[in-house]
């Protein structure tokens, strides 16, 4: 099974990817834990696309579309991931879906189906500062956590809608307790994947 996951900031993607992966026996591939990880890496180790993402994120600059692209073609080619995986956080941009359909399409592969997590904004706001509360993260203001979600929403509304004319939208409502949101996201693919 070939899976994206997509949802504001806050609203459980992570948490969500990683217990639909097990489920579905899938490895769960999130371009930010990518990145952080290539962050951490040993320069001795690193591929050389992995050493132009570590330069690119200690100067502070933008990861293209390009390099993002080719960091997941790199790990999609990974044995794990033959025989499908779960997306969080890519695609993001019309370029990113245009890389995906064709790194897809020379393996005779497709998405099977696009998770949308939903929620209301202002419950979101509410549970991002908890965390950062919870977790010390003073950089989470209230300020920067709705410009996070401005961001998602003027990025992503396109994408949204171009999988939904694909017709591989499975919206889920995301708030509630994680469980429940799982036990939502399943029901909501099956009767999907089985109509």
């Amino acid at each position: 099974m070939r899976l994206l996951i997509m949802g504001p900031p806050g609203a459980g993607k992570g948490t969500q990817a990683k217990g639909l992966a097990a489920r579905y026996d899938i490895p769960a591939i999130s371009t930010g834990d990518i990145f952080r990880g290539i962050a951490k890496a040993d320069p001795a180790t690193a591929s050389p696309l992995a050493k132009q993402v570590k330069e690119i994120m200690d100067t502070g600059g933008y990861i293209s579309d390009e390099i993002t692209n080719g960091i997941v073609a790199e790990r999609l080619g990974e044995p794990d991931a033959a025989g499908g995986f779960l997306l969080d956080g890519y695609p993001r941009t019309d370029g990113q879906v245009e890389a995906l359909d064709t790194m897809l399409a020379e393996d005779n592969a497709r998405i099977d189906a696009v998770i949308s997590l939903e929620a209301d904004q202002d419950q979101l706001v509410g549970r991002l500062l908890k965390r950062a509360e919870l977790e010390g993260r003073s950089d989470d203001t209230e300020e920067a956590i709705r410009n996070r979600q401005q961001v998602y929403v003027e990025q992503t509304a396109g994408l949204l809608s171009l999988y939904d004319r694909r017709g591989l939208l499975v919206r889920v409502d995301g708030l509630g307790e994680i469980d429940e949101v799982g036990e939502r996201i399943v029901a909501a693919l099956d009767a999907y994947l089985t109509a």
